[in-house]
């Protein structure tokens, strides 16, 4: 069995937490290909390396408009003072590192989207470099596998790459599973047909760990982080939230649409199509399984988890006769596309519809888009409710036991909670209850003590 590992910012960003992944390596001999994630934020950094990377990219730019007031020059003395200070504490020699640090980071002869690209990755660069050297150092034979040597080809857009299909071959032909060698890779990035450095979208380090996995046809991916696995409910509102053990890449799918943000989902597409799993585990807590992500599993649960999602607005158009009109549906989703707004779910019958969007993207757009719907399409009413929380209940089982549904809705009846809208998914594993959102931690608690709790 061969697994592959990737380790998240906060699993590599102290001396303290790379050693934790150290001895979680060296428990496990089937661990033998390692991706690694820039430096997270820890007690003495409040921002991610990451962002300082591209504070420094954009001149400044970046931390000023999120209104932080963090200059390029305090962004790199952060950066390096950071790798200076992971040498000091793992005692290896940081001219094996610094040096070219600071070379890369007064690189002048990048421009624009190229030179963000190649500043971005320099985090998860020097990281898996300085982490090798410490795995060398302590005694585990361990080889650097750069992207750029390997040829982990991408696509050309510099800030958001998609591998290209030659990588898979690239990546077979570099790494060899039989010896007793550990690979160690940065996340991240890879490079274009041109040799020029490309990253993936943030989160991307999943991405690298998934590609991996799919193109070695390993058994286990495994994804360590600050968390146990993925909790039936969020754990900041209810903290006694128990870790779902075993989820399907559909319903972690549905969950994570909804405000699971456990995974980066393009990272588990291949995994899928290959039927890897996905083990999600606790850095901190290595003895905890976590939670495995399958292809399928026997739907021993109706419901395994429960997203919420805030912040969302309903939309609910009248028209006599509008479920005739052909083509009323089409037109009105293209206006709502060229207001470039995402929309969610559509129930509607004979004279209404209703549609559900994410509340930030009517700002400074309502108006206009009320007028464009009125004017094309002829309606007579359009409401629109704000602050609501979507409450999405995740489970196969569903599949076979809809009546799920009416202990969800009577549970909610008992505790006097009102629901503004309530949908069923089409493959039947899902359903949303629309919540006024200041109640909508109060209802959570109920669903889960209802539902989850049993």
């Amino acid at each position: 069995m061969i697994k592959v590992c990737k380790f998240g910012g906060s699993s590599v960003k102290n001396a303290s937490q790379i050693k934790k992944i150290i001895e979680i390596i060296k428990e496990d001999k089937k661990r033998k290909v390692i991706v690694v994630s820039a430096p997270g934020r820890d007690e003495k950094y409040d921002e991610k390396i990451t962002d300082h990377l591209l504070n420094i990219a954009t001149n400044g730019n970046h931390f000023f408009e999120q209104k932080i007031d963090i200059s390029k020059e305090e962004s790199l003395k952060t950066t390096i003072n950071k790798y200076k200070t992971l040498c000091k504490d793992l005692n290896i020699d940081e001219k094996f590192i610094i040096n070219d640090l600071k070379k890369d980071l007064e690189n002048s002869s990048l421009k624009d989207e190229e030179k963000t690209a190649f500043f971005l990755s320099r985090g998860e660069h020097f990281n898996a470099k300085l982490i090798c050297e410490y795995m060398n150092k302590i005694g585990i034979k361990t080889k650097l596998m750069l992207p750029e040597k390997f040829e982990f080809l991408l696509s050309d857009n510099f800030t958001d790459g998609k591998i290209l299909t030659v990588s898979y071959e690239n990546i077979k032909n570099s790494f060899d599973l039989k010896s007793d060698i550990r690979y160690l890779v940065p996340g991240f990035y890879g490079i274009n047909k041109d040799k020029k450095i490309v990253v993936m979208s943030r989160g991307g380090s999943d991405l690298t760990g998934g590609e991996l996995a799919y193109a070695l046809d390993v058994d286990i991916y495994e994804n360590w982080t600050d968390t146990n696995g993925v909790y039936e409910v969020d754990p900041r509102i209810i903290n006694d939230a128990n870790v779902i053990s075993r989820l399907t890449f559909k319903e972690l799918r549905l969950l994570s649409a909804k405000g699971f943000n456990v995974f980066h989902f393009n990272a588990m597409l291949n995994c899928k199509k290959g039927k890897i799993p996905i083990n999600i585990r606790n850095t901190n807590n290595p003895n905890h399984q976590g939670t495995m992500i399958l292809s399928e599993r026997v739907p021993m649960e109706d419901v395994v988890g429960i997203a919420k999602l805030d912040n969302m607005a309903l939309i609910h158009i009248q028209k006599d006769m509008l479920g005739e009109e052909i083509g009323f549906s089409a037109k009105l989703l293209k206006i709502f596309s060229e207001f470039k707004i995402n929309t969610y779910h559509y129930p509607t019958d004979k004279d209404d519809i209703a549609i559900l969007v994410e509340q930030e993207d009517l700002k400074g757009k309502i108006n206009n888009l009320r007028r464009q719907i009125e004017k094309e399409l002829n309606t007579d009413h359009l409401h629109v409710t704000y602050n609501l929380s979507i409450l999405t209940l995740v489970g196969i089982g569903l599949k076979e036991n809809s009546f799920i549904i009416v202990d969800a809705i009577t549970a909610l009846k008992e505790n006097n909670i009102p629901f503004e809208m309530f949908d069923m998914s089409p493959s039947k594993i899902s359903f949303h209850i629309g919540i006024t959102q200041n109640v909508s931690d109060v209802a959570l608690k109920t669903l889960q003590k209802k539902l989850l709790n049993k």
